[in-house]
């Protein structure tokens, strides 16, 4: 089993980049490598420039996301941690992929729709071209699996679609270019809300910095936030479906689930009846626990660029070693002179 997910590297991140996406990588770490399978996770900052970026800010942002990750669980030494840039192979990748890949299936993808807007005249090419940047990035390692969520499970399908035509038209019979990737879904993928309006996800470009938990917040300000937190007057249900309509104090009973390893009911069924003068102090308290010792890792990595170049520099080679076969056989099944 061989899993590949990447994710692009923004800074000031916050308890639902943690809960959303990056502790479901370090529980698939730890149950893949022990099954004796492998991950690579990667930032995706090719990706980044498919957008307006400021330059500086993105080599900060790969580093800053580097020093998360690790804080956060992901081992360097069980798991392949690199970033794009340093593997020229996805880019490679990409291009070979392009003329397989149809404007058709491109101009389908509902992220380029929303992202494009109207104005897709205006649009980069790359925020066109980046579901097959995707496809490469998967394809390159033939991962067998690869977590998506709800709003990527397009992509992953055209990454197949993709791999399926370039085995149909050019790979010799019986031996196919790439394998086809099958999704996983994460488990537990918590969905986190604002602080400030529960009906929006918790966002770093949100103004208030009330709305949102940040890995870099210190136990002051983490029960500060929380005490803060927009809510409703009414006690908190007994039970599941009392939470219907009230998307703030769903969002916080959601936050204390995931957080604790329980159910919404079984946190309903011990704070019931209660009001949030009682339970905003336990949910901060059981945010300061768990997140206080990422908080002293990512705050003591953040600022040592040579450790978190030295990640970067070991993950992409190992991750240039893996890609080179696949490349290699890309090229040759389209009938190119590479020496």
């Amino acid at each position: 089993m061989r899993i590949v997910s990447g994710i692009q590297p923004t800074g000031n991140l916050h308890l639902g980049n943690y809960l959303g996406a990056i502790r479901n990588w370090v529980k698939m770490q730890d149950e893949v490598t022990a099954a004796g399978g492998q991950c690579l996770y990667f930032l995706a900052d090719l990706h980044a420039i498919s957008m307006p970026h400021d330059p500086a800010q993105l080599g900060a942002n790969t580093r800053e996301m580097v020093a998360a990750l690790v804080a956060c669980g992901i081992d360097p030494d069980r798991s392949i941690l690199f970033n794009q840039t340093q593997v020229p192979a996805h880019a490679e990748l990409q291009w070979l992929l392009n003329g397989t890949a149809r404007m058709g299936w491109l101009n389908r993808m509902t992220q380029w729709k929303d992202k494009a807007g109207k104005n897709r005249e205006g649009a980069s090419v790359a925020l066109f071209t980046y579901p097959v940047l995707q496809a490469a990035d998967v394809l390159l390692y033939q991962a067998t699996h690869v977590p998506v969520g709800d709003d990527q499970k397009q992509h992953l399908e055209l990454a197949r679609d993709i791999a399926q035509k370039f085995n149909n038209d050019f790979a010799p019979e019986g031996q196919p270019v790439f394998a086809l990737p099958e999704p996983t879904i994460p488990p537990e993928a918590a969905r986190i809300m604002s602080l400030r309006d529960g009906t929006a996800k918790m966002s770093k470009s949100d103004p208030s910095d009330m709305s949102r938990i940040n890995l870099t917040d210190d136990a002051d300000t983490i029960m500060a936030k929380v005490r803060k937190a927009k809510t409703d007057p009414e006690p908190l249900p007994s039970d599941k479906g009392g939470l219907n309509g009230r998307s703030e104090a769903a969002n916080l009973v959601a936050i204390y689930a995931v957080m604790a390893g329980e159910t919404v009911d079984a946190v309903l069924g011990r704070f019931g009846g209660q009001g949030f003068g009682a339970f905003k102090p336990a949910l901060g308290e059981l945010l300061v626990e768990g997140l206080a010792p990422i908080n002293a890792r990512f705050l003591a990595l953040q600022n040592d660029r040579e450790a978190l170049d030295t990640i970067l520099v070991k993950g992409a080679y190992k991750a240039r070693e893996l890609a080179a076969p696949t490349l290699t056989a890309a090229y040759q099944a389209l009938g190119l002179v590479r020496f």
